[in-house]
């Protein structure tokens, strides 16, 4: 069974991939396993640029296959942002902030422009790096409507306010649904298709 390394300490995304890879001979483990590993730098413009900079960063210091993901919101009315620094809109270029300060900063941001609601989309980028070094990228968007009125206790991040139609967030929906329409959804089935073919 072959040993893949997930680039996250964030228990959510663990959860989806793992379901999403639970047909796959593998066994996958997270940078909670690593604790002395250190922190992959995210300086990348696009989510690709970064999901590739971490999946080599970790592959390298563990010397395993490593899955890694770059992820975000981009929100019309903001111009895009958060974008590729969507897990530090309130933080810093370099530090991370809670999910209640991002979600707290978004609409404050939204509200500022007179707005209660605004069209967005999720994007994700996974790369993969084999053990000898093979790299494959998918990617997955999933198109919304964000909304200064959150709604749902489920997710993480921005689900819940983050509508996939007009009374329902991503925090309402099952990680069953989520699976199927997500932009992470639609990536990792996309990956789970080429490892499978790679691993025939």
């Amino acid at each position: 069974m072959k040993k893949i390394v997930v680039a996250t300490r964030n228990d959510g995304k663990v959860r989806e991939i793992k379901d999403a890879f639970s047909r796959l001979p593998v066994e996958l483990v997270s940078l909670a396993d690593y604790p002395d590993v250190g922190e992959a730098v995210e300086d990348g413009s696009t989510f690709r640029e970064n999901a590739l900079k971490k999946a080599r960063f970790y592959h390298e210091k563990t010397g395993e296959a490593c899955l890694a993901d770059d992820s975000g919101l981009e929100v019309a009315a903001l111009g895009g942002a958060p974008g590729v620094k969507s897990a530090r809109f309130a933080g810093t270029d370099t530090k991370d902030a809670s999910d209640k300060d991002n979600n707290e900063k978004l609409v404050k941001e939204l509200l500022g422009l007179g707005l209660m609601d605004s069209a967005a989309d999720y994007r994700c980028v996974l790369a993969f790096i084999d053990e000898d070094g093979t790299e494959l990228v998918t990617e997955g968007r999933c198109d919304g409507t964000i909304h200064v009125v959150p709604h749902g206790m489920g997710g993480f991040g921005y689900d819940p306010y983050f509508y996939v139609d007009d009374e329902r967030t991503m925090a309402d929906i099952t990680l069953e649904e989520k699976q199927k329409i997500s932009h992470r959804g639609a990536a990792l089935r996309d990956m789970c298709d080429k490892l499978a073919d790679i691993w025939k």
